[in-house]
């Protein structure tokens, strides 16, 4: 059975983002653990001294949490009512990085999907901190969902790689899973840099191919800056779902830091899969 799970701070985005778990894995058999985390502002100094119990504070917040789970679960089973799903609540007083760590570690989750923004994400920023740091840290690949996404099979995968790492069957399991089950197929794009793959990259790319099948696509794309050769291929070419595996090569961190990328224009218009780097 396949575990995911997906935070929610009862935002529209949050809520598109269980959607999209629950409609890509409808076929699936499937927990889905909606977590909500709170930490109440402090009101007195005596709060950050003693524990919030002892106010009736956390209570307050955990019940509202609660209730709004509660009612956010039956919303999903009445709306995508699905025998292969099991849906469980869980409302707990911590951070949501320290939470997800927990709940990925001790639940063995395979999977988490998330918005790319809470209720109150600013529409320049490309991820929110919460999606930013998930993404960074966490032991399971991660799907972040963006902003009012209207749902689409992921039947084109486009694959971003510059084959600098190897590529084995555990790390390349989840995309595949996705892939089989939507008889996808899976745009592999490398960018050219004027130079011919080394012995090392040879390998990876013939590893990637076997591991692929039939399933896989190889492209080889004029050389260009990553983030402008994404935004040209998804420009060409109708693609359902993001994918990368996230190491030292890759340009994710220059994607979450660099003021550069909003100049550059790179928008995420379709879920974006990080697998990590195991």
């Amino acid at each position: 059975m396949t575990r995911i799970l997906v935070p929610t701070d009862f935002s529209d985005n949050a809520f598109e983002a269980i959607r999209y778990a629950m409609l890509v894995f409808k076929d699936v058999e499937c927990t889905l653990y909606l977590l909500n985390t709170f930490t109440p502002p402090v009101y007195h100094t005596e709060y950050l001294l003693s524990h919030p119990a002892q106010y009736g504070l956390g209570d307050l917040y955990q019940q509202n949490s609660m209730d709004q789970l509660d009612k956010l679960k039956r919303r999903l089973e009445n709306q995508y009512r699905n025998p292969n799903h099991k849906i469980t609540v869980h409302s707990v007083f911590n951070t949501l990085l320290d939470e997800i760590s927990k709940t990925v570690e001790t639940q063995n989750i395979d999977l988490i999907v998330m918005g790319t923004k809470g209720a109150t994400g600013a529409q320049e920023i490309l991820f929110g901190t919460n999606t930013v740091h998930v993404i960074k840290k966490a032991k399971c690949p991660v799907i972040a969902v963006p902003p009012k996404y209207a749902f689409e099979a992921p039947r084109e995968i486009l694959f971003p790689t510059d084959y600098e790492i190897a590529y084995t069957k555990e790390k390349i399991d989840p995309l595949l899973a996705i892939a089989t089950q939507h008889n996808s197929r899976i745009n592999v794009m490398h960018v050219r840099t004027g130079y011919d793959l080394n012995e090392a990259q040879d390998r990876h790319k013939a590893q990637l191919n076997k591991l692929l099948g039939q399933r896989g696509i190889f492209h080889e794309v004029p050389d260009n800056e990553i983030i402008a050769a994404v935004n040209e291929f998804q420009r060409n070419t109708v693609i359902n779902l993001l994918v990368m595996v996230q190491n030292k090569h890759t340009f994710l961190e220059r994607l979450f830091i660099e003021p550069v990328i909003k100049k550059i224009g790179f928008h995420v218009t379709t879920p974006f899969m990080v697998i990590p780097q195991l």
